[in-house]
């Protein structure tokens, strides 16, 4: 590995210092958590019907556009949609396929989770009930 000595030098000769790269696991926490923002999630629900314009989801999910715009920014950035202009009208949609399926087994997965707790407070339930006097 260079010291940052060399680095520097290597950069002002026109050559690039090589970064590590990642690991898997860091980089999928990374995806996680651009994805952990409510309004981001919301947005992506709603796109799994199609494209929206803008307009749309400011109806749909009632909050600042100032607000939204930053949030469709961080989902543009990342590539897990796509915007496209028609006249003055901006247009968001999926970027592919996968990140509606990724929407659909989060919701599998908390309807599991969510079945989970509702059998455990159940037992709760019966339990105290048989407790009592």
């Amino acid at each position: 590995m260079c010291s940052p000595q060399h680095q520097h030098a290597d950069r002002r000769r026109g050559e690039r210092a090589v970064k590590p790269a990642v690991p898997l696991y860091q980089a999928k926490a990374e995806f996680f958590r651009m994805l952990g923002h409510p309004v981001r999630i919301r947005v992506l629900e709603l796109l799994q019907d199609g494209p929206m314009p803008v307009r749309g989801l400011l109806a749909e999910i009632e909050i600042e556009p100032a607000a939204l715009s930053q949030q469709l920014a961080v989902l543009r950035r990342s590539g897990i949609v796509t915007a496209t202009r028609e006249g003055s009208t901006v247009v968001y949609e999926l970027a592919g396929g996968d990140v509606a399926e990724l929407m659909r087994a989060a919701r599998r997965i908390l309807t599991e989770m969510l079945a989970g707790q509702q059998g455990l407070l159940a037992e709760l339930h019966t339990a105290d009930a048989r407790t009592r006097p």
